[in-house]
């Protein structure tokens, strides 16, 4: 009982530090006009992977990796909070600290994993990480709570101590799902320069079997596979991952079916969950309403350093919550939860627009930096070159965010070269719209990230951006031929804060 006791007092104590951390930095991150109004952000310091997200008696639950002492990475938390509705959320005490020796480290921690709701008890399975003599160490672990706010390491972690022979030392983020009577494992890993998912299986939580390689790259899906996730929809099931070592690609879903048996994942489909550049580690959870829904890291690591809200106590947000479904042809589409109403004031409407030729027109809405947007343009009366949108326009127009499709090519591109003196990048797409006659865009601005949704939901992409405050303009416009806008809607949104 000395042992045990001594175990939870040194979490307790880390957990009290890492709160007087953020308290002591609540109010200057408080105070930044960089932080947004309707995205989900830690109160301060620094935010990457959701983790852990579930529903549990009633409420949504949302984990994330977060350092508490700063706004740059460091030895990894689990921050914590919870919502009735997937849009207000209330800041829980922070969940995971490290405190012990398979991740008591600055240079590793309480990395990503997932929760689960074993008979009444919210479990949580994390990554423990330790450097030693230059070497990570990464083992899964296990803590539990009664009430979902109090979280105790179980006394015999790590409960997988070492990878298997067709893992290595990358052996992190576990993702836990039940399938009848029994709990499922996949843990990203890699061997060889090729990424893969290691299913592991378990009656109690605590206790696991190696099954298999679920699955893993032939060469062209990246050198390690993080944050795994593996869900049903329907009769298929998806593998959902971040690549390393695959360019400007940062999620990728595969659809198939797994063999419980042989612990194989077959697919036939393969796609991008976002194809924007600040899109990472998404994870998903099934609500009581059958809703699949998904929540990504909104932030990346840029070739340029941190974003500006470095030096300001905080830095990284959370997408806001999307619907997963599938396509009639096995590929997955995404659409913001509809509770997104809940935080719409006013509604403005705009009848049929034709822009022509090389024009620019400036439109009363939406405007501000945190709205949502339902455009629809009809392509059989539209002979443009190129058409679309400038937002967060500054008065003197030096300044913009532009996105524009060209309907020769089908091509949609985003483009924040201008956006505010310290984004770049342009972000290029062809939709896959064969037979369409439409281009539907819905978009949602918050004060320093936007997504944007086309297609029905078939592509997606996430950017931050960081205009100036008084840059809140939109304009429509077309180049070299007319273009047809059959309708717009538009909302302001209210603050979640």
């Amino acid at each position: 009982m000395g042992a045990e006791r001594a175990r939870v007092e040194r979490h307790e104590q880390a957990l009290m530090k890492a709160e007087a951390a953020i308290a002591a930095m609540r109010d200057k991150a408080a105070r930044d006009p960089c932080r947004n109004q309707y995205h989900f952000m830690a109160p301060a310091g620094w935010v990457n992977d959701p983790n852990g997200l579930i529903q549990y008696k009633g409420e949504y639950h949302l984990f994330y990796q977060h350092n508490p002492y700063g706004d740059r990475w460091s030895a990894m938390h689990w921050g914590h909070a919870n919502s009735t509705d997937l849009v207000h959320w209330k800041h829980l005490p922070i969940a995971l600290a490290p405190s012990e020796p398979y991740d008591f480290d600055e240079r590793g921690g309480c990395f990503s994993g997932s929760a689960v709701d074993d008979n009444g008890v919210l479990s949580l399975l994390y990554t423990g990480t330790v450097v030693r003599d230059g070497q990570s160490i990464q083992s899964q672990c296990l803590a539990t709570s009664s009430d979902g706010i109090r979280f105790e390491k179980y006394g015999k972690n790590p409960v997988i101590a070492h990878p298997p022979v067709e893992g290595s030392v990358d052996f992190r983020d576990p993702k836990v799902w039940k399938h009848e009577d029994t709990w499922y494992m996949v843990v990203g890993s890699c061997k060889d320069g090729r990424g893969k998912a290691l299913l592991y299986r378990s009656t109690d939580l605590r206790q696991w079997e190696y099954v298999n390689v679920l699955a893993e790259s032939d060469g062209n899906l990246g050198t390690m596979w993080e944050c795994p996730d593996f869900f049903s929809l329907g009769d298929k099931d998806v593998l959902m991952f971040s690549p390393m070592g695959m360019g400007s690609t940062k999620t990728v879903y595969l659809v198939g079916k797994l063999d419980y048996n042989s612990g194989k994942f077959a697919w036939d489909v393969q796609g991008e969950v976002d194809i924007g550049f600040d899109f990472y580690a998404p994870q998903t959870l099934l609500d009581d309403k059958g809703r699949r829904i998904v929540i990504g890291w909104a932030n990346s690591w840029d070739s340029k350093g941190f974003a500006p809200p470095w030096q300001k106590d905080w830095c990284g947000s959370m997408s806001f919550p999307r619907t997963v479904e599938l396509d009639q042809d096995a590929r997955l589409k995404f659409s913001p939860v509809e509770e997104i109403a809940a935080l719409r004031e006013e509604r403005w409407v705009c009848g049929e627009q034709r822009v022509g030729a090389d024009m620019e027109m400036v439109l009363d809405e939406p405007n501000g930096a945190a709205w949502e947007m339902i455009a629809e343009f009809d392509l059989t009366r539209s002979d443009a070159e190129e058409f679309g949108f400038k937002f967060r326009v500054s008065p003197d127009g030096t300044e913009e965010t532009v996105l524009c499709y060209f309907p020769s090519t089908g091509t949609l591109k985003f483009d924040r070269s201008r956006s505010d003196g310290w984004s770049e990048g342009i972000c290029e797409r062809r939709l896959e719209m064969s037979g369409q006659n439409k281009l539907k865009l819905h978009i949602l601005m918050d004060t320093s990230m936007v997504e944007i949704f086309c297609n029905e939901g078939r592509t997606v992409m996430t950017h931050t951006l960081y205009p100036h405050s008084d840059s809140t303009g939109t304009r429509l416009f077309s180049r070299s031929g007319t273009a047809c806008m059959t309708s717009l809607q538009c909302w302001k949104l209210r603050s979640i804060w």
